[in-house]
């Protein structure tokens, strides 16, 4: 049964005071049992922080709003102003007075504006469904104009609860190069992955291969059933988690035809966290303790260690991650599994990303394909990990500035795909 609108209110009031009061123990208390194996306290503080540093500080958490969520959840949205901005903390109350889900939403004046290399004219959309059941997800499938058989690629977005755009403020990557390419002629399927689309249905064992494989290979099946897609020509292009997780997919699927992988992550996951956070706390003093820098290296050696095993508590595990998605990360190596595949592949890194690094990540893809004369691997230098252009060192405020995927990337990848 549904909570009452004032109850809803009430509980969404209290979750707001407690992250006014950064009271993250308290605070994932009113997590449902999925919700809080999924988020431990520490993900949350971390999750806090980053927003925090992006957007300058907090000014103020508004009176929550809510509207009509799945089955008997309310959705609730709270809004909170910053110095540089702001962003909506977006959450679900259930009929049993806890949380179900949890995102943060950023906010911009600026709403996303098609980039210039994009011509609507040249191509269509349509809606689609990938899967059946529970878990199906909508996706977009983008078509040039014209009988094909056109190259095609299936869009693989970061890690996180991201929507079929990978929207983040005023910033759609994703959609930039759907349309991007479907104006240079290539077909186009993206959609919104299970853990936005369904965060309040996901098992505690959730894993990444359950997070990607079954959606990213219904959306190759799909896409082989076209009639203007070239069924021997469809590809997997993965950015971030995406493109580290897309060798995976391609192994299971031989009819994929390459991989085009940006900003693709080949760092173990539980290195990259502490480091990441480690960035940001120099980047916004305060924001993250030095308890919280050593509590977090704790835990990300106990992933590395032996004494990781499949019934090891979530709250002992960096970001509230389930063992078992620590244990088939741990596994799984996305060079060494690109690298048996033997397929054609594209690498783009930006020089000025520090959340995938050429230090950290790109020099393991260099290191594995330097002879390998079917891998292209090449660095935009003005590109952070959005691949939006910009000057400097990059920081998560630009994350809320208005940007596009840079156009020298899309032609890149445009001639790449065309080159059968």
């Amino acid at each position: 049964m549904r909570m009452d609108e004032v109850g809803t209110l009430e509980v969404a009031r209290g979750f707001a005071a407690l992250l006014r009061a950064e009271a993250f123990a308290e605070t994932v208390e009113l997590f449902a049992p999925p919700l809080r194996a999924a988020v431990s306290a520490d993900a949350l503080r971390l999750a806090w922080a980053a927003q925090i540093a992006e957007q300058g500080g907090v000014g103020l958490i508004g009176e929550p709003v809510s509207e009509p969520g799945e089955g008997d959840l309310v959705r609730v949205r709270i809004p909170v102003a910053c110095a540089n901005g702001g962003f909506t903390v977006v959450t679900s109350v259930g009929g049993d007075g806890l949380l179900h889900g949890l995102r943060f939403d950023r906010d911009g004046s600026a709403e996303w504006q098609p980039p210039h290399y994009a011509d609507p004219a040249r191509f269509t959309e349509r809606e689609v469904v990938l899967g059946t059941g529970p878990l199906a997800v909508p996706g977009t499938l983008t078509l040039p104009v014209g009988p094909g058989p056109w190259p095609a690629a299936v869009l693989l977005s970061g890690g996180g609860a991201f929507d079929r755009d990978e929207s983040s403020g005023p910033n759609k990557p994703l959609k930039d190069l759907a349309w991007g390419l479907a104006t240079r002629q290539v077909a186009v399927l993206r959609f919104d992955k299970v853990t936005f689309a369904h965060p309040e249905r996901l098992p505690a064992d959730f894993t990444m291969a359950d997070e990607y494989l079954p959606d990213a290979l219904a959306a190759v099946r799909l896409l082989q059933g076209q009639l203007e897609v070239a069924p021997d020509r469809i590809h997997l292009l993965g950015h971030s988690m995406g493109g580290k997780v897309a060798p995976r997919i391609a192994a299971a699927d031989p009819s994929i035809a390459g991989l085009v992988l940006l900003a693709a992550d080949a760092q173990p996951m539980h290195e990259a966290v502490v480091r990441v956070a480690r960035h940001l706390a120099a980047l916004a003093p305060g924001s993250i303790t030095d308890e919280a820098l050593a509590t977090l290296a704790r835990q990300a050696a106990l992933v590395a260690g032996p004494e990781l095993t499949a019934d090891t508590p979530s709250e002992l595990l960096p970001l509230g991650f389930s063992a078992a998605y620590w244990l088939d990360l741990r596994a799984y190596d996305p060079v060494a599994t690109a690298a048996g595949l033997g397929r054609p592949m594209l690498i783009l890194q930006g020089g000025r990303d520090y959340q995938v690094t050429v230090a950290d990540d790109l020099t393991r893809w260099q290191a594995a394909f330097a002879d390998r004369t079917e891998v292209t691997i090449r660095v935009h230098e003005d590109a952070d990990h959005q691949f939006c252009a910009g000057t400097g060192p990059a920081t998560p405020a630009d994350y809320a500035r208005p940007g596009h995927v840079v156009p020298a990337a899309i032609d890149e990848i445009a001639t790449w795909l065309a080159r059968l």
